[in-house]
C-alpha cells in the first residue's frame, strides 16, 4: 500500500491544521492507522492512532484534547485535525498502516509509511 500525507504548512501558535493521509494500492479499511511525528534532532514519536472501524482512538499525552484522529473507510483516508497548535508541535508528520486492526504506539507495529508532511508552528 502507498500512503500519501498532505495538509501540512506554516501556522501561528494557537492555529489549526488538518492533515490527510490517502492510501492507494490496496484498502486499509481493516488496518489500524496512526500518525507519528519527528522533530529535528529527536526520535520519531507516536501522536495518535485509530482502529480499523474508528471505534478506538488513542493519543499521546502531549496532544490529547487538542488533536482528533478520524478515518473514512470508503475513501481509504485518515485525518488528523490539529487545534491549539504550539511551537512544540513543529515536526514532520507521518501516517502509517498497522500490522493489525488496532493501532500500536511503537513504530515497529507498522508495515507501511507515508512520505511525511511538514508542520511548522511559529510563536
Amino acid at each position: 500500500v502507498q500512503l500519501q500525507a498532505s495538509g501540512g504548512g506554516l501556522v501561528q501558535a494557537g492555529g489549526s491544521l488538518k492533515l490527510s493521509c490517502a492510501a492507494s494500492g490496496r484498502t486499509v479499511s481493516n488496518n489500524g492507522m496512526a500518525w507519528f511525528r519527528q522533530a529535528p534532532g529527536k526520535e520519531r514519536e507516536f501522536v495518535s492512532g485509530i482502529s480499523w472501524n474508528g471505534g478506538l482512538q488513542s493519543y499521546s499525552n502531549s496532544v490529547k484534547g487538542r488533536f482528533t484522529i478520524s478515518r473514512d473507510r470508503v475513501k481509504n483516508t485518515i485525518y488528523l485535525q490539529m487545534n491549539s497548535l504550539k511551537p512544540d508541535d513543529t515536526a514532520v508528520y507521518y501516517c502509517a498502516a498497522a500490522r493489525s486492526a488496532v493501532p500500536s504506539s511503537v513504530s515497529n507495529g507498522y508495515t507501511s509509511w507515508g512520505q511525511g508532511t511538514q508542520v511548522t508552528v511559529s510563536s
